[in-house]
């Protein structure tokens, strides 16, 4: 074989990989996890049903790869520590109000209950939010501090879904910072 052919066949199977995100991370975003099928993901990514298998072993394991290519939280998380409860408390204040930009994020939010997602929600929760959180803490116990204040996060959310948004006040970010200043312990 020539060498043009061995490399050829490399970057045919990362673009086809990358079609295969891409058209995922689109229905994904467009229909939910749970109105997405494989066969949908494949035809839109012009490939054969087999390779989502084989590159990414399930829809939940596509769903994880999706995952990965999103937006995190470690900005949020840089700086000096003492400044971390208030820009959680900004971010949260804004999660009030609007979902996050991405329809990643906001599909994530409304699957995270489900069975196939449940796994590789955790999994991100824990790796994209609580371990670097965890990390930027300094004291006994970084790891139960990083959960609570993570708790609060994700209970804003739920509570936009449940209740609608709510335009946050400044006073709606004060009490944030304190509630985050508890948590952390900063």
């Amino acid at each position: 074989m020539s060498p043009q052919v061995t490399e050829a066949r490399p970057r045919d199977r990362e673009a086809t990989r990358e079609r295969i995100l891409q058209a995922a991370r689109t229905l994904f975003g467009e229909q939910g996890y749970e109105q997405v099928t494989v066969r949908m993901i494949a035809a839109a990514a012009d490939a054969n049903i087999a390779l989502v298998g084989r590159y990414f072993g399930s829809k939940a394991g596509l769903f994880g790869a999706v995952l990965q290519g999103e937006p995190t939280f470690s900005a949020l998380f840089e700086g000096d520590e003492k400044d971390l409860p208030r820009k959680l408390a900004e971010y949260t204040a804004e999660r009030m109000h609007r979902p996050p930009d991405s329809p990643i994020l906001r599909t994530l939010e409304r699957s995270a209950g489900h069975p196939e997602v449940h796994a590789v929600a955790r999994e991100r929760l824990i790796t994209a939010v609580i371990e670097p959180l965890k990390a930027r803490l300094s004291g006994p116990d970084a790891h139960a501090r990083a959960r609570m204040a993570t708790a609060v996060l994700l209970g804003v959310g739920a509570t936009r879904r449940r209740l609608g948004p709510e335009e946050p006040t400044p006073a709606d970010v004060d009490r944030l910072t304190a509630v985050f200043k508890a948590c952390l312990g900063v």
